[in-house]
């Protein structure tokens, strides 16, 4: 729903949806979640570092790992795009979570790319337009703090 402003150039929602994910949690952070079609089921805990006793994956993990693989899957992308065989990079996700200055709690993410098979030049350039396409990183920018790191 919009107010009637014009929007920005630079307005990466998407104008057709298709493909929709449902997943529901029992219980929170100490509790476990599912997918709609069954294919997640996991146990979720807090994190020791949280005061939990660490018996279960967490959000964090959980969005480490999607933006991981959508990352890479977009590096992916652009790399074939540009006629470039990216067999043996990968994506590493770390996802931080912290206080914030409006008495709630943020996140920070820091990428690990490795491109073995190309130049620095090169990786740089294809590592920025995959940051350009990947939907995780249009809709964290300007919210999280995000750190790309090609190694």
């Amino acid at each position: 729903m919009t107010d009637g402003t014009a929007v920005a150039t630079d307005d990466t929602r998407p104008t057709k949806i298709m493909y929709v994910a449902e997943a529901t949690a029992h219980g929170g952070r100490e509790g476990y979640v599912t997918s709609q079609d069954g294919q997640l089921d996991l146990k979720v805990a807090m994190p020791p570092q949280l005061g939990g006793d660490g018996n279960g994956t967490n959000p964090e993990q959980l969005f480490a790992a999607g933006y991981s693989s959508c990352f890479h899957n977009a590096l992916i992308l652009v790399g074939n795009r540009e006629g470039y065989d990216l067999t043996g990079s990968t994506v590493s996700a770390k996802v931080g979570l912290g206080p914030n200055r409006q008495r709630g709690y943020g996140l920070a993410v820091a990428l690990s790319v490795s491109l073995p098979v190309v130049d620095p030049d090169l990786a740089t350039r294809l590592v920025d337009a995959a940051h350009e396409v990947c939907p995780y990183s249009n809709a964290t920018r300007g919210n999280i703090d995000v750190t790309i790191l090609l190694g």
